[in-house]
C-alpha cells in the first residue's frame, strides 16, 4: 500500500506525501497539496488508485465489494490550516504504538 501511495508522486509530482502510517482498518497520510487542487479531488485520486491496487492484489475483494469500484468508505478526515504540523507528524509516526496504548503523544 505504501508503495502504491508513493507511486502517486510519479503521476502527480505536485503532490508531496511526507508521512504514511496505518492502523488495522485505516491509514494516515501527511501530505502537501498545492492550493490549485481541491482536497476532495486528491482524496479521490488516492482512494481510486489504492482501491485498484488492492483489487489486483486480492481478487476476492471483487466479490466482497460487488457492485462498487472502491474498497474504501465514503468518508475521510482532513485538517488543513490551523493544526500544528509537528503534532500531526508525531501522531502519524506513533499511530501503531498509540493504537496499542504505548505512545506518549501530547496534544497542545
Amino acid at each position: 500500500m505504501e508503495k502504491t501511495l508513493r507511486e502517486l508522486h510519479e503521476y502527480h509530482p505536485e503532490l508531496d506525501i511526507q508521512k504514511i502510517n496505518h492502523g488495522y482498518d485505516h491509514i494516515h497520510i501527511l501530505m502537501w497539496i498545492p492550493p490549485k487542487y481541491p482536497v476532495s479531488k486528491v482524496v479521490n485520486i488516492i482512494k481510486s488508485n489504492t482501491a485498484r491496487h488492492l483489487r489486483q492484489k486480492f481478487p476476492f475483494l471483487k466479490k466482497v465489494y460487488w457492485g462498487t469500484e472502491s474498497v474504501w468508505s465514503d468518508g475521510y478526515f482532513v485538517s488543513t490550516v490551523g493544526v500544528n504540523e509537528e503534532i500531526i507528524r508525531k501522531y502519524i509516526e506513533q499511530q501503531g504504538e498509540e493504537d496499542a496504548g504505548r505512545a506518549q503523544l501530547e496534544l497542545l
